[in-house]
């Protein structure tokens, strides 16, 4: 006999576990399935070694998923994000601008979790949730629609049926191709090294991008770690060099690492493994088909530059949840509505995100002392400045 289910999330990342939360947490029957099981320790060698900083508008969503309290508790939070450039002869700080969230509200920009955490806390909330099944190394494969409802082949050899899929699966996403939904694909020839460090000057909770060419090196706090301050490291750089620098040893990474932090927080130590993941913009044709809507990078993919790229699938969510109701659940109306209100805004992030990662990635000399003086020009003005900071967290 076939299941049948309010709604489907294909894809068990934190965005589709937050969906699944978030609808389950509404009353909807809910089935989330995903290829690969979540992996929820640090220390296991295939652990996510990123982090996530939710922005101010990501909590409401949390909240009502019921997660917000499970990462208030391991959350840092991020009060200034500083911005560094350091395109000059020598690697040293010649502009730095603060962006203080006090500035324009009384709560910090957002709040600081790994990757490896999230996903723990998001399958322990489903476990609580009786009406929501997790369902983890089952992946969804085939996707027939009607109407009024999507049939959705699973990995396993069974059939279930849905009112609404929600497509977060991923860059390539297999529901989208299903659908015969296009993307637009730019790439940047880079990739991302990520992991933590120690350092002797703590951070103060300040988040900070060091510009210099290649693509920023973001240190973004972390809790204490044995009694260190400690930050999570994006280092973003040509594909080339990435590959290099994965492959040195460990003292020789360091000594790399901190020539390029310009020992702003002091002697760096690496205190997990490095991992490598590929830089990418994308962005689909249009974020629904039959039944089905899609979100986070099923539906755009960005640079992780300014905390973009889980908040822009989070206010996908919200937007989901806003406009559901158990009558229009999955139908055409909700579908066009929900690409209507996030379509316009994730375009202009995909591209501002994507010109701000082809300025900092700037590598002739020349162009960067004129990348640095507008800069100044730019973060030196406060009205420009706030507009930017609420501009970037998304709130008016």
């Amino acid at each position: 006999m076939r299941e049948t289910f309010d709604i489907v999330v294909s894809g068990g990342g934190i965005a589709g576990l937050t969906a699944a939360a978030a609808f389950g947490a509404q009353g909807y029957s809910v089935l989330c399935v995903d290829p690969t099981p979540p992996i929820m320790a640090e220390a296991d060698p295939g652990s996510d070694l990123r982090t996530t900083a939710f922005l101010q508008p990501s909590v409401r969503v949390l909240e009502l998923a019921g997660l917000w309290p499970r990462f208030a508790a391991h959350a840092t939070p991020l009060q200034v994000m500083r911005i560094v450039d350091a395109g000059g002869e020598t690697h040293e700080p010649r502009v730095s601008h603060d962006f203080n969230a006090a500035d324009i509200s009384d709560q910090p920009f957002g709040w600081n979790l790994p990757n490896w955490l999230l996903r723990r806390e998001c399958v322990a909330r489903l476990q609580d949730l009786p009406n929501v099944t997790f369902r983890a190394g089952i992946g969804t494969k085939t996707l027939t629609t009607r109407e009024t409802a999507a049939l959705i082949g699973l990995t396993d050899g069974t059939m279930v049926a849905a009112k609404l899929l929600i497509a977060a699966d991923g860059r390539n996403s297999p529901m989208r191709a299903a659908l015969d939904i296009g993307v637009r694909t730019t790439r940047f020839g880079q990739k991302a090294l990520a992991f933590a460090v120690t350092h002797p000057v703590p951070h103060d909770n300040v988040s900070t991008e060091v510009h210099r060419s290649g693509g920023p090196f973001t240190l973004v706090p972390l809790p204490d770690r044995d009694g260190t301050p400690c930050s999570a490291v994006v280092w973003m750089e040509t594909g080339p060099e990435v590959a290099r620098l994965a492959a040195l040893p460990k003292d020789a990474f360091e000594a790399e690492m901190n020539l390029r932090s310009c020992g702003l927080f002091g002697h760096l130590h690496l205190v997990t493994r490095r991992t490598v993941w590929p830089i990418i913009s994308q962005i689909a044709e249009r974020f629904y088909g039959e039944r089905t809507a899609l979100m986070a990078e099923a539906a755009h993919v960005v640079p992780p530059i300014g905390a973009q790229g889980l908040n822009m699938s989070l206010a996908d969510l919200t937007a989901l949840v806003d406009i559901a109701t158990p009558e229009t659940l999955g139908a055409p109306q909700m579908l066009r509505a929900y690409h209507n209100r996030r379509y316009p805004d994730v375009a202009l992030r995909v591209a501002g995100v994507g010109m701000l990662n082809r300025a900092s990635m700037i590598d002739a000399q020349p162009l960067r002392d004129m990348r640095a003086k507008m800069l100044d020009a730019m973060y030196s003005t406060s009205p420009v400045r706030h507009a930017l900071m609420k501009m970037g967290i998304g709130v008016r």
